[in-house]
């Protein structure tokens, strides 16, 4: 690869709303431009809003959703490319002809548009279609991937991305402070979020701690360590739906080590050096090389597989110890 500065965005979406969203887009390109990034990346779903559609039917989803790349969203996304001549990267509910839905990543350059990525687990509506191949481009002299918010909790995606050849893989999501079984997580009071310039410290302490970027910590850094690759992770900040997110924008090289990130209580934008020596000289590419196939058969057994996000649990655990069968938040 060849040396590339990267921005990852956190913005307040707005739900059901791709004007406004798409206005946002536009002005932290801008921001991004003038920090001197080449490629922008937004978060998963960020046209459309992404937690809203929890209750659709199929009808309302399809009604909602666009094709790609026809579709009025990409094609603005493309206008923006072209006015600030750089790549960016969005998130939108993308319908085929056959009446299929997918959570799709799209990216365009000055030049149109390049590609798309189909999350391989989507969760967020049962009306959903899971993708079914993963993704790597050839972009700006650099291999990319592309992995969408719970595709990166599964190992294997990780390590089959960077096996097909990334050496940056786009990691956008829409995750953090939400309900869950873990210790010290859960939400985030929507005061806390609307009193953020009264009181930022309080709000500071909840996206830092365990429901936040700790949370990230467990993780995030190992999928970058542990495959040799620069992680790109992006997040909405503020509400969302029925939850606050925390936003937490960061770049993360090769060795698991953050090389940006966000703390603002507010829409920004990081923007990061990516150099080739690290990938050669991390842990990651000695794993990858260090690897007996031969043992992984269990890995490819078939199975029933189920995409269930610990929120999902959490809900589901309080509306069965709940009196009169509501959810307990």
């Amino acid at each position: 690869m060849r040396d590339l500065r990267v921005a990852a965005v956190q913005f307040e979406h707005r739900d059901n709303d791709p004007s406004y969203n798409l206005s946002r887009i536009r002005d932290l390109t801008r921001r991004g431009v003038e920090l001197g990034a080449q490629i922008v990346s937004f978060h998963e779903g960020c046209i459309h809003g992404y937690s809203w559609i929890q209750p659709l039917d199929k009808r309302r989803l399809l009604d909602m959703a666009e094709p790609v790349p026809e579709g009025p969203s990409v094609r603005a996304l493309e206008a923006i490319a072209t006015e600030f001549q750089t790549v960016v990267m969005a998130g939108l509910f993308e319908r085929d002809v056959q009446d299929r839905v997918w959570n799709t990543y799209v990216t365009v350059s000055p030049d149109g548009f390049v590609t798309k990525f189909r999350k391989l687990h989507p969760f967020v509506n049962p009306h959903l279609t899971a993708g079914s191949e993963y993704k790597v481009i050839d972009l700006l002299g650099c291999k990319i991937g592309f992995l969408i918010c719970y595709d990166n909790n599964l190992p294997e995606n990780g390590r089959l991305t960077t096996m097909l050849g990334a050496e940056i893989i786009v990691m956008p999501h829409v995750t953090g402070c939400l309900p869950s079984v873990m210790p010290g997580r859960g939400v985030v009071d929507r005061a806390l979020w609307e009193r953020r310039h009264e009181d930022p410290v309080r709000l500071q302490q909840e996206f830092q701690g365990p429901k936040g970027r700790e949370w990230l910590m467990r993780w995030l850094p190992t999928r970058a360590y542990e495959n040799g690759v620069y992680a790109i992770f992006s997040n909405p900040i503020g509400w969302d739906y029925d939850t606050v997110k925390p936003g937490l924008a960061m770049i993360l090289d090769p060795f698991g080590e953050i090389l940006v990130e966000s703390r603002a209580l507010a829409d920004d934008v990081v923007v990061a050096l990516l150099t080739a020596d690290k990938i050669d000289q991390s842990s990651g590419r000695r794993y990858l090389k260090a690897r007996r196939p031969e043992l992984y058969g269990k890995l490819i057994d078939p199975q029933e597989s189920e995409t269930l996000p610990g929120w999902k649990m959490e809900h589901e655990s309080g509306s069965r110890n709940s009196v009169d069968g509501s959810p307990q938040q």
